[in-house]
């Protein structure tokens, strides 16, 4: 099993480095190409990427400094995925301290196997200095800005970004806190013909605990937990939907009510789709529109499964003009962005990210915030929410928006959760890791008058 995990997860990391993709795509493209079924192999290869990458630019500093002149970008990716996995098994586990050598020569005898004894032959000279040499003096050798980095594995322009965003403490404990998943929330569905108190019920013979998050309908945080939740039988039956809190307040800003019309633009894989219909009650209309065929069949399976009725789909671009007629109600845009305020689960992201990304990304949502802006009816709303910290793709998008469509401004959210927006717009609210315990977002809610 082990030989297979690794195997697995040398292959995930060379694609995530070759193709850019983000952990899952990357592992579920190794499964496939390597036929593996067993899913213990698969689980601790999942681990070992995940937290591998989160500290790549840590690990690539070490391997560096001790493989100097050599850098590691000069070795082809199954040697680089390589050495990443073994500095963070051998080094990051035991926290950089005592090291085990019968565990790192088993390691390196592994990948022999694995890649080719005359491959690993250009790298081995070195595993004994990756085993043995001190971290601390590479941290101590940075300046402040580089030490945060490397202390919070964060890339350095985005270091800098947060310091001047939130200042220097602030920014410390965001990092820090973007490191570390938020607590697990689910989302009640009462679609299902169960009422909550009966779901609650079985949840708790189940070996579930659950925290009410008080604003939102539905909504629970996870308190304790016996079996993994896609285990449960009360999950095979589509009785809850595991669903981030910051997730579920952009759906609940909208307010929607039994008989509404609602737009919901990029709508897969459902999570926003479902909610609605359940604070609607089954009663309405809901068009969801995404550009992705693959996310789209999965909000097709979602849908279904969670018993919701008044849903239907369109596989569109929403960076062009929407393709129907009519107008809504409601017009939720969730669009593509940066993920700033999820690296926690989505560590490659940030890897992968630089100042021109969010600028890039800026640029893709003005012009979707704009089309969807054709389909609110005259005293509407439109709901535009981001997983992103930046005030590029968020306060300023805005900004530029209100100052284009006049027709529109902005209204009070609520419940009031997380904290008011930035640049003076303080109807907007911001959610962060570090102070909210869900991922990092932002809510704006604009009325067509």
């Amino acid at each position: 099993m082990l030989k297979n995990a690794w195997t697995i997860a040398i292959e995930t990391l060379s694609w995530i480095e070759m193709q850019r993709l983000s952990e899952h795509i990357a592992l579920a493209k190794t499964i496939k190409q390597l036929n593996e079924t067993n899913p213990n192999a698969i689980r601790y290869a999942y681990g070992l990427v995940v937290e591998t990458i989160r500290r790549r630019n840590l690990i690539d500093t070490f391997i560096n400094t001790n493989i100097a002149p050599k850098k590691i970008e000069e070795f082809n990716l199954g040697i680089q995925s390589f050495l990443r996995l073994y500095v963070y098994q051998t080094r990051v586990v035991k926290n950089w301290d005592k090291y085990n050598l019968h565990e790192a020569q088993n390691i390196a005898s592994m990948a022999r196997s694995i890649l080719g004894w005359k491959t690993l032959l250009q790298v081995e000279p070195y595993l004994g200095f990756l085993l043995t040499r001190k971290l601390q003096p590479i941290i101590d050798a940075s300046d402040n800005e580089e030490r945060l980095s490397l202390e919070t594995f964060h890339p350095l322009w985005f270091v800098k970004y947060c310091i001047e965003l939130f200042g220097n403490d602030q920014a410390t404990t965001f990092l820090n806190m973007s490191n570390m998943p938020p607590s697990t929330y689910i989302r009640i569905n009462t679609l299902k013909d169960s009422s909550e108190e009966e779901i609650l019920q079985k949840l708790y013979i189940e070996g579930v605990k659950l925290q009410k998050v008080e604003q939102l309908p539905y909504i629970y945080k996870i308190s304790e937990l016996k079996q993994p939740l896609n285990t449960l039988e009360s999950f095979k039956q589509g009785l809850f939907y595991v669903q981030d809190k910051a997730s579920c307040f952009a759906a609940q800003t909208a307010a929607p009510k039994s008989g509404n019309k609602i737009f919901d633009i990029c709508a897969a894989p459902g999570a926003k789709t479902t909610y609605l219909a359940q604070l609607m009650q089954n009663k309405g209309n809901i068009l969801s529109v995404d550009f992705s065929k693959r996310r789209m069949k999965t909000w097709r399976q979602e849908v279904n499964y969670m018993n919701v009725t008044i849903a239907e789909a369109i596989t569109a671009n929403a960076c062009l003009p929407l393709p129907f007629t009519g107008e809504a109600d409601i017009v939720i845009l969730d669009p593509p962005c940066t993920s700033t305020g999820v690296f926690a689960k989505q560590p490659a992201a940030k890897w992968r990210l630089s100042p021109k990304s969010i600028e890039n990304m800026a640029e893709v949502q003005q012009q979707m915030i704009a089309n969807c802006a054709q389909k609110v009816a005259t005293g509407g709303y439109l709901i535009y929410s981001t997983c992103s910290i930046t005030v590029e793709e968020n306060e300023m998008v805005i900004e530029r928006f209100l100052k284009e469509h006049p027709n529109f401004h902005l209204v009070e959210i609520k419940p009031e959760l997380g904290l008011p927006g930035l640049h003076g717009l303080t109807q907007c609210r911001r959610l962060y890791p570090h102070i909210h315990d869900c991922n990092g977002f932002f809510i704006a809610k604009l009325k067509n008058s």
